[in-house]
């Protein structure tokens, strides 16, 4: 039975369902131009339609999901991360298909990105349908689209004259061609015979020939016919788009108007989403200048099913954030208590519709199937701490941790991932540290200082006969008799073992490290 939730995935769903009407098969398409790397606003539009089409599917309804890779774009600009650059200046305004990967790794520059996309897709429960352009027009496959758009280019003037500060002239023909010579596109398409064959001629290199649609492999629509003839061709029934392209006169704008008075079809179901800032940076994420975050930099630091809680618990036309600082902490938290009211479910009618809101972001954030019990739960700053005492060990953090069932360790195994990367690499400096070793040289402290270490010691010997809550008294007790006011003597105990004036809970901490490691630090005053 289809969820009945305000979930704003469902709220699309039903849309669709209304305005297309009942279908055998639904089509969610979503698609960009793998002109460099895919960054994390991108896969905002590739994980919204996923979640789309989800909320589709649990309404019993048979959906494809299609992927466009629109790679028989030009490539413009060379991106700042490339390295030899000036290598690839050579190819500038041939297809990016026709540019060599620089990393040597894969056949074409495009294909370089497109399977650094591909490859992760999958990890976040995300597998559509791909369809490669250069190989569709490459192919000669869209050569009827092509000619309806000919045969309509006044129309299409028309429409696209609307929003030009400068008119389109009225000799402009809808098509561009990248010679067949150089590979470039800086071709003039001087006519169409009114059939299957248009004429061009290159700036570049000089090349002049005609060229028939039904064989060609180097001709193509632009991109704002381009979009509303996939449109049609394919059957879209629903496709988000930017706000940069559903602003006044934008791409959308024009493709919905195009899609009508060209192919006599219809525009697919809508909305805008907006953008994904990193924290600390403002403003759109940009492929073509190089500094993005990828989908595989918030893999490193975010669990899959953590990654997808972030949108599906965010509304596609607000702007937020994804965090590399001690924000993380708080999303793993956000997550975990959305976890923990998915698995108590309220008895009341009352208190069901505040859960059922949680609940159903709890759905949608899942990879695959829903967990049938709740994974293991450990707050992710006790990790975070517990990792570092182990100095990065997963499998003695996951050792250390009580009633951990065999079910719930892939799960915990990837969060410890997660955590140890994020501390690694982004966590601040004051919230890492790291036991000494014991042969490091003892501190320089007064006789008071050392009878309060040792009496600390002979409370570690016998740590087996504690819990937390018991050894947090001890330690103030040892504190207490020995003149210290509390925060003082953690400063020194944190000073003794880590060598910092702060650190993780200290009781805790000294339950996680064991008296094995514990003991021979405090034992040498």
């Amino acid at each position: 039975m289809a969820p009945k939730t305000s979930h704003w995935a469902d709220v699309n769903a039903d849309r669709i369902i209304r305005e297309k009407g009942d279908k055998p098969v639904y089509t969610c398409a979503s698609g960009i131009t793998p002109s460099g790397t895919v960054h994390i606003g991108n896969f905002r539009e590739i994980i919204s339609t996923e979640l789309v089409a989800r909320a589709l599917k649990d309404r019993g309804k048979e959906v494809r999901f299609i992927y466009s890779w629109d790679d028989f774009d030009v490539f413009r600009k060379v991106p700042k991360n490339m390295p030899n650059p000036e290598e690839l200046e050579k190819y500038l305004r041939k297809s990016i298909t026709e540019v060599p990967d620089p990393h040597g790794r894969e056949e074409s520059y495009a294909r370089a990105n497109e399977k650094a996309v591909e490859e992760l897709l999958p990890m976040v429960g995300i597998q559509p349908e791909f369809i490669y352009q250069a190989k569709e027009y490459g192919a000669s496959r869209y050569a009827a689209q092509i000619r309806v758009a000919l045969e309509h280019q006044d129309a299409a003037r028309g429409i696209l004259n609307e929003h030009r500060t400068c008119p389109l002239p009225e000799e402009w023909i809808p098509v561009s061609v990248f010679c067949t010579a150089c590979g470039r596109d800086t071709t003039k398409v001087d006519s169409w015979d009114g059939g299957w064959s248009v004429s061009y001629s290159c700036e570049s290199c000089g090349n002049s020939e005609t060229l028939d649609l039904r064989s060609a492999s180097t001709v193509k629509l632009p991109w704002r016919i381009d979009w509303p003839m996939r449109w049609h061709k394919e059957g879209v029934d629903f496709e988000p788009a930017g706000k940069d392209h559903h602003s006044e006169g934008g791409s959308f704008d024009t493709a919905e108007k195009i899609v009508h008075a060209v192919y006599d079809g219809q525009a697919p179901v809508t909305f805008q989403y907006d953008f994904v800032r990193i924290k600390g940076r403002g403003g759109k994420i940009s492929s073509s200048s190089g500094e993005v975050v990828s989908l595989a930099d918030v893999l490193e630091i975010y669990t899959p099913e953590v990654t997808r809680f972030l949108f599906a618990g965010t509304r596609p036309n607000a702007e937020f954030a994804i965090s590399f600082d001690l924000d993380v902490l708080k999303i793993y938290e956000d997550y975990d208590k959305c976890e923990r009211t998915f698995f108590n479910k309220p008895e009341t009618e009352k208190q069901r519709k505040k859960w059922e809101k949680q609940a159903r972001i709890y759905e949608l954030s899942q990879v695959d199937v829903l967990p049938e019990k709740i994974p293991y739960q450990i707050p992710i700053r006790h990790l975070t701490n517990l990792l570092q005492t182990c100095n990065g060990d997963i499998d003695q953090t996951i050792a250390a941790l009580p009633d951990v069932q065999e079910y719930q360790i892939g799960r915990l195994r990837k969060r410890a991932e997660c955590a140890w990367n994020w501390i690694s690499s982004y966590a601040p400096d004051d919230f890492r540290f790291s036991l000494k070793e014991a042969d490091t040289s003892s501190l320089d402290v007064s006789d008071t200082e050392k009878q309060a270490l040792r009496a600390l010691a002979a409370v570690v010997r016998n740590l087996q006969n504690h819990d937390e809550k018991s050894l947090s008294e001890a330690i103030y007790a040892v504190a207490g008799e020995h003149g210290f006011a509390a925060p003082d003597f953690f400063a020194l105990v944190y000073r003794a073992v880590i060598g910092k004036e702060k650190g993780p809970r200290l009781a805790a901490f000294i339950l996680s490290a064991g008296k094995d490691r514990i003991l021979p630090l405090l034992e040498k005053y």
